[in-house]
């Protein structure tokens, strides 16, 4: 089976076993990687038209207890700048990301015990007051499942949680003794039994990743089922143990959101903030290759370049509404559109939602 072969395959049954996966990843062709886009395009069109949902990012803490290898804000980093949101800031991000069309909120932060069960519910249970209308994402790393469920019970609609590498082995090498690849997965899986619109997602390019990596990936993100998968390339933090490694392959990384597209038709898919580091036109380009999510920043621009989880970062000195109109007419550009809604998985039904 060749190239093409395969990508019609993805297109026609969203399946392809590993050996597929590792071939195509290994051999395509700049005029296959094409015809790959525009199938990715196609089929992104064909479910959400020309529609990119928007969601706002509100970096709540740069504290955090694990010590990633890769990661900034790792706990051993002493060059990291610490703060913490208070409920009255984040509130106020809510307010002014409302009032700018924002209809989901993504509270972001490191893995920090500051941060509750009572407190995020009291916070949730706020910001649903005063917007109802509006879908709460977490991003707060591993919990427990009883503290999931409360976060859950108190209005919370959806928890992104980045898998990082489907195998166990690459796993380890990426993260410290303490920290386990089988209560990662199992978080994902607690997540989906919870009720979370549940997302996963890995890095592309991190250190000591092969193409097999890859290949258990875009499996693992199939058998999961996440209504979300952030993928983005690694990009290297200085305080870091891999601070010598290059970036991931901005090729590469579209590459792989193209093929997710296929292989998950309805799956909402960030064209992420890391593309956009790599390349000046990362993130439209991965529009380009299927994606049809973009997560501006609504943190206080005084708070953006601490929250330092590799180097680079663009928009760190940027207004939430400058962030906004410039993404908006990047958007354009290309002939897509920016629209205020919650942009919930669109299987869901109303109960689900």
């Amino acid at each position: 089976m060749n190239c093409n072969e395969i990508i019609n395959k993805l297109k026609t049954t969203q399946n392809a076993d590993k050996d597929e996966l590792i071939y195509l990843l290994d051999n395509i062709t700049d005029d296959e990687r094409e015809t790959l886009r525009k199938n990715a395009q196609e089929v992104a069109q064909e479910r959400f038209g020309n529609k990119i949902f928007i969601r706002g990012l509100i970096e709540i803490s740069s504290f955090c207890k694990n010590d990633c290898f890769y990661c900034g804000i790792r706990r051993s980093n002493k060059n990291a700048v610490r703060y913490r949101l208070s409920a009255e800031d984040i509130l106020s991000c809510c307010d002014k990301g409302y009032a700018l069309g924002f209809r989901t909120f993504v509270l972001q932060g490191g893995e920090d015990s500051h941060f509750t069960d009572d407190m995020l519910c009291e916070l949730i249970g706020e910001i649903k007051q005063r917007y109802p209308d509006c879908a709460i994402t977490l991003s707060l790393g591993e919990r427990s499942f009883d503290s999931l469920q409360r976060l859950y019970n108190a209005g919370a609609d959806r928890y992104l949680l980045r898998h990082e590498t489907a195998c166990k082995a690459h796993y380890e090498r990426l993260h410290p003794d303490g920290m386990s690849f089988d209560n990662r997965v199992n978080t994902l899986y607690k997540l989906k039994e919870i009720g979370y619109q549940t997302g996963a997602g890995f890095m592309v390019g991190s250190p000591f990743q092969t193409t097999e990596n890859l290949a258990d990936d875009l499996l693992f993100i199939k058998k999961l089922k996440p209504q979300m998968c952030g993928i983005g390339p690694f990009v290297p933090h200085k305080d870091t143990d891999y601070r010598d490694f290059e970036h991931g392959s901005l090729e590469l990384t579209l590459t792989l959101l193209s093929i997710i597209r296929l292989m998950n038709p309805d799956i909402l898919l960030p064209a992420t903030t890391a593309l956009g580091t790599i390349d000046f036109r990362g993130r439209e380009l991965g529009i380009l290759h299927g994606a049809n999510v973009v997560m501006p920043n609504l943190s206080p621009s005084e708070h953006r370049k601490d929250y330092s989880l590799y180097d680079n970062k663009i928009c760190t000195g940027e207004e939430a509404a400058e962030c906004l109109v410039c993404l908006k007419n990047r958007m354009r550009s290309i002939g897509y559109e920016i629209v205020n809604s919650r942009g919930d998985y669109r299987q869901l039904n109303n109960k689900e939602k």
